[in-house]
């Protein structure tokens, strides 16, 4: 209840932030995504460019629901600037980046407990975008090509997003950089 609380209280900064990285997570996708696939042939930019404005999101204003907004409005930015409807998926896993982020009241943190929770959440909701995609968005493939191979690629998406965003976040905590405080 205090979570569904703090959305209903988000303060004008937060819904601003929020808003910019609505923007940034869909143009993002528009931009890695299909870069990731002309390069590579594989979804790992677009993995990238999902988590790492949801990572930040969470980081800077540590509330439940800022993140599933971010996803939600991202997505439906980047499907009215021409995305492909597979976007959906990642919006999907950006609610269950943010419930998995009440572990630990979405604070990320550079401590054990705040990394491994932070961690958790990326990689389980990266590998669960792939596997949505894997399977609703892949014909011909099998379940267990969705599972296994596709959920595979998204999950080392969500690594390179972890590997890239939580040392930023910790250059800015180092630098005494404030944060946005929940009321």
């Amino acid at each position: 209840m205090k979570y569904m609380q703090s959305i209903i209280r988000l303060k004008t900064v937060d819904i601003a932030l929020t808003g910019v990285f609505c923007a940034v997570w869909g143009l993002l996708n528009l931009i890695l995504g299909p870069l990731s696939f002309q390069l590579l042939q594989l979804p790992l930019l677009h993995d990238f460019a999902a988590f790492f404005p949801l990572l930040l999101i969470a980081w800077a204003t540590e509330r439940f629901g800022t993140s599933s907004l971010v996803g939600i409005v991202g997505a439906i930015v980047a499907i009215l600037l021409g995305g492909p409807p597979l976007i959906v998926c990642f919006a999907a896993s950006s609610i269950i980046f943010d419930l998995l982020m009440t572990a630990n009241k979405h604070k990320v943190r550079i401590t054990a407990y705040s990394l491994v929770t932070t961690i958790v959440a990326t990689l389980a909701s990266a590998y669960t975008a792939g596997v949505l995609i894997g399977v609703l968005f892949t014909p011909g493939q099998t379940l267990q090509w969705a599972l296994t191979f596709w959920g595979g690629w998204h999950l080392v998406g969500g690594i390179l997003s972890v590997v890239i965003t939580l040392p930023i976040i910790a250059s800015l905590e180092k630098a005494n950089v404030k944060r946005i405080k929940p009321a």
